[in-house]
């Protein structure tokens, strides 16, 4: 890939995320106003080709909608996005309407392309995006209906999920039965980002108290202790990786957080991103490495967008970053960007692997880009 390396003044900088800025509100946000958007369903397209055009839809998930849910309530009351609020609105209702499970309680993981169930378990994952979503999208609009969601969804994570050690089951089956999946790391962490998002929006001593024991579970039952790393299963599990991508995600959590900041999770993510840093990014095109053994030996050297734009946004909390930082809105800018939207995926050689823009990665661009507005001021 080519070297992006070269340093760049301050003042290129700051025009630099401008630039990319304006990318996102020209170019990616129209794509899930208009032709990533399905006015039947009332719900985005799981995915656009490189001409913009949906693939044909096999599915649609509770949590890409919850996601673009999150979107649009991040931009409500920008004026770049004038109907910001009203799709959002839509994505809200949809949320209820498609996935909502009326029997059981919680909500279903995918629809078919007719809008009828699909694949019915439920998986933490998603219940952490609506658990997320509605706690911005409440923020914003203040609405009862969309607080009493938000407390059904905490109420099923913690009645339904909980596992009795702090920690949560990935997955369960549609009647709430177990399916022995134990716990994995990204829908924890998304858990946490839930648990924090709620509590940015109103006291909640009941949420408070689960993300601290989370915090804390997660310590003893994720951490490799040679390098701090967050480990994707549980210590001892055969086969564990760990994905740099994920260590800055959880760094930017715990550190962005006054709650969490000191505490030993924190303490153990300071030094799991140096090592993260040292093995799994390339110093001079500003690639990140998608998973990696705990001895630095890469098992996929896949580049994804969302990895490059996590250690982006945790470069904005992270003491004498400003160099790096700049090579990598660089890196995101030539390598990751187009006049068309996005590259979802390089292979090793930074040659594109994945041709298809999913409605799930504005989401990691919105949070990367607030971070970096924070930091630019």
């Amino acid at each position: 890939m080519p070297d992006v390396s070269s340093p760049v003044s301050p003042s290129e900088s700051t025009a630099l995320f401008k630039a990319v800025q304006q990318h996102f509100h020209t170019v990616i946000v129209p794509l899930w106003q208009g032709p990533g958007w399905n006015p039947e369903l009332a719900l985005p397209f799981e995915a656009l080709d490189a001409e913009h055009a949906p693939l044909s839809p096999q599915r649609y998930r509770a949590m890409a909608c919850a996601r673009q849910l999150y979107l649009f309530s991040s931009l409500i009351g920008d004026g770049r996005t004038p109907l910001a609020q009203e799709r959002a609105a839509a994505l809200f209702r949809s949320l209820q309407r498609h996935f909502h499970d009326a029997e059981h309680g919680g909500w279903f993981y995918s629809i078919d392309a007719q809008g009828a169930p699909l694949d019915r378990r439920k998986d933490l994952y998603t219940h952490a995006f609506i658990i997320f979503a509605c706690a911005h999208y409440w923020a914003k609009v203040r609405e009862p209906l969309v607080e009493s969601v938000l407390n059904a969804a905490l109420k099923v994570v913690t009645e339904r999920f909980a596992s009795g050690d702090s920690l949560y089951e990935a997955v369960l089956a549609e009647d709430w039965s177990p399916l022995a999946s134990g716990p994995l790391q990204n829908p924890l962490m998304h858990l946490a980002e839930a648990f924090l998002a709620t509590l940015a929006v109103r006291d909640d001593a009941a949420v408070q108290g689960a993300l601290l024991a989370l915090c804390e579970a997660m310590q003893q039952r994720f951490i490799e202790p040679q390098h701090g790393l967050m480990m994707e299963k549980p210590l001892g599990a055969v086969d564990n990786w760990f994905e740099p991508g994920h260590q800055f995600e959880w760094f930017f959590l715990l550190q962005s957080s006054a709650l969490l900041r000191g505490c030993p999770l924190h303490a153990s993510l300071e030094r799991a991103f140096a090592y993260a840093e040292q093995v799994g990014v390339d110093n001079h095109s500003g690639a990140v490495s998608g998973m990696l053994s705990v001895e630095g030996g890469v098992l996929d050297p896949t580049q994804r967008i969302w990895a490059q734009a996590e250690y982006l946004r945790a470069l904005t909390l992270r003491q004498d970053s400003a160099e790096r930082l700049q090579r990598q809105l660089l890196a995101l800018q030539k390598h990751f960007l187009h006049a068309k939207g996005w590259n979802e995926c390089l292979d090793a050689h930074g040659v594109l692997s994945r041709r298809d823009m999913p409605s799930t990665t504005p989401y990691h661009l919105a949070t990367c880009y607030l971070g970096l507005a924070e930091y630019f001021g």
